[in-house]
C-alpha cells in the first residue's frame, strides 16, 4: 500500500484528534502535528498518535539560532518523531547545527526545510524583502538545504516538478497547498490536487481540512488515495 499522505491535526481541542486517530488508518497516512495542537497538548498528543501505530511528522519550523534550532532538534529526535522542519531562511549555519544535532543523536528522523510558505504570494514575499519571485526563491532555498546536508524540503506542488528535475529522485519534497478537486482552498495560494503533485514529483502530501472535516474522513482518505493511487 502506498503511504504518501500526511493527514494535518489541526484542531483547537484534544477531543477531535483522539477521535479522529480512531478512524484513521496508519497503513494509509502519516499524523502532521502543527504549533497549535503541540503548544496545547505538547509531547502526549505526539505519544498518543505513535501508540495508535501513526509516524508522526513534527512541523514546528523552527527558526531560531543555530544551537537553539540544535537542541530543539534534538528534543524532536528524543520523541522519536518520524519527521521534523525549520525554516530554511535561518541560513546554511542554522541548517548544518539542526543536521548535526541529529546525527549525532544516531537518530532516524528525517530533517526538512521549509523554504516559501503555500500561503505567501508574490507581492507578500516582495513586502517582506524578498526580490525574486516565489519560484526562484524556493529553488534557492531548498538547493542550500540540500547542500546542507537535508532530506528535503517542504514547497508547493507547484515547484515539485522543477525541483525533482534539479535536485534528484532521492530528495524529499512534501507538499501542503494540496486539495481534493471542489474543496475549498482556504489561506492557501499555491494548490494542486493530489493526483497532480504526485505527478509533479512531491514525495508526500499533506492534507487537513478535505479529511479531518469530512463526515466520514477515512472514506475521505480512501478516495484520495483511489485517485491518487487507483487502489482503496
Amino acid at each position: 500500500m502506498n503511504n504518501s499522505l500526511i493527514v494535518a491535526f489541526d484542531f483547537p481541542t484534544r477531543a477531535p484528534a483522539d477521535v479522529l486517530l480512531k478512524q484513521l488508518n496508519p497503513a494509509l497516512c502519516r499524523i502532521k502535528i502543527g504549533k497549535e495542537m503541540f503548544t496545547r497538548y505538547g509531547p502526549a498528543l505526539v505519544e498518543s498518535c505513535m501508540h495508535e501505530g501513526f509516524e508522526v511528522f513534527l512541523d514546528l519550523k523552527f527558526h531560531d539560532i543555530p544551537n537553539t534550532v540544535a537542541g530543539a532538534c534534538r528534543a524532536a529526535a528524543d520523541l522519536g518523531v518520524w519527521m521534523v522542519n525549520v525554516h530554511a531562511s535561518g541560513g546554511r549555519r542554522m541548517l548544518d547545527a539542526a543536521r548535526e544535532a541529529l546525527e549525532q543523536a544516531n537518530s532516524s528522523t528525517l530533517l526538512i526545510a521549509v523554504t516559501v510558505l503555500t500561503s505567501l504570494a508574490a507581492d507578500e514575499l516582495a513586502e517582506i524583502g524578498f526580490r525574486d519571485s516565489p519560484e526562484k526563491t524556493v529553488f534557492q532555498l531548498a538547493q542550500m538545504a540540500q547542500a546542507a546536508g537535508l532530506s528535503g524540503v517542504v514547497c508547493s506542488p507547484r515547484e515539485a516538478q522543477v525541483l525533482r528535475s534539479a535536485l534528484g529522485q532521492d530528495f524529499l519534497l512534501v507538499t501542503p497547498g494540496v486539495r481534493p478537486l471542489g474543496a475549498d482552498t482556504d489561506d492557501q495560494r499555491r494548490v494542486m490536487t493530489p493526483l497532480e503533485a504526485l505527478q509533479a514529483g512531491a514525495s508526500y502530501l499533506v492534507i487537513g481540512r478535505p479529511i479531518t472535516g469530512a463526515p466520514d474522513p477515512l472514506q475521505a482518505l480512501l478516495a484520495i488515495h483511489q485517485n491518487m493511487y487507483g487502489e482503496a
